[in-house]
């Protein structure tokens, strides 16, 4: 991990804006990990992320308890994307939730579900890579591979890709 630059990098922007899917980490008070998919993660402002609790309980639990996080977003296709480190902090109301609900419904999202809005400023930016890279493979190779194995598991193969065994992403 690195320090973050005076702001996020806009390939992190990026990433964050077209991935639908970034994964939060937590830690209960007992110490246990917790793991939660957010389909709502999005930039703040340069420094800070925002995602949506819909039904996060036990993630919103713990950063209220222990509010230091981790959250993953990568490109299923390119198996590339970033970690943030930060300091999260919960929102039930005041500005922030309704300036995150305007957020969110400007992006169509259904606002009526959100309990709470969860700010995480962002300290440490790492680069995520998956390892089939070291195999030499460009992105592009990457992205048809996963892509393929994606139709594949959709039912609805074009061409056998055999660049890389299945379990090796």
């Amino acid at each position: 991990m690195t320090r973050l630059p005076p702001k996020l990098p806009d390939e992190v922007k990026r990433v964050i804006y077209f991935q639908r899917l970034a994964c939060v980490a937590s830690v209960s008070r007992a110490g246990t990990i917790h793991v939660s998919p957010k389909g709502s993660l999005a930039v703040w402002d340069d420094r800070t992320v925002v995602w949506a609790d819909i039904s996060s309980p036990r993630t919103v639990r713990n950063l209220r308890e222990n509010p230091s996080t981790e959250i993953a977003v990568v490109d299923p296709f390119t198996r590339k994307g970033f970690l943030l480190r930060g300091r999260a902090k919960v929102y039930r109301g005041g500005p922030e939730f309704q300036r995150a609900l305007d957020l969110y419904r400007s992006a169509h999202h259904d606002v009526d579900r959100i309990r709470s809005v969860v700010l995480v400023r962002v300290s440490r930016v790492a680069a995520a890579v998956s390892p089939v890279y070291s195999k030499g493979l460009t992105e592009d190779e990457v992205r048809a591979l996963w892509e393929e194995w994606y139709n594949i598991a959709k039912g609805r193969p074009k061409v056998v890709v055999d660049l890389v065994p299945p379990g090796d992403f």
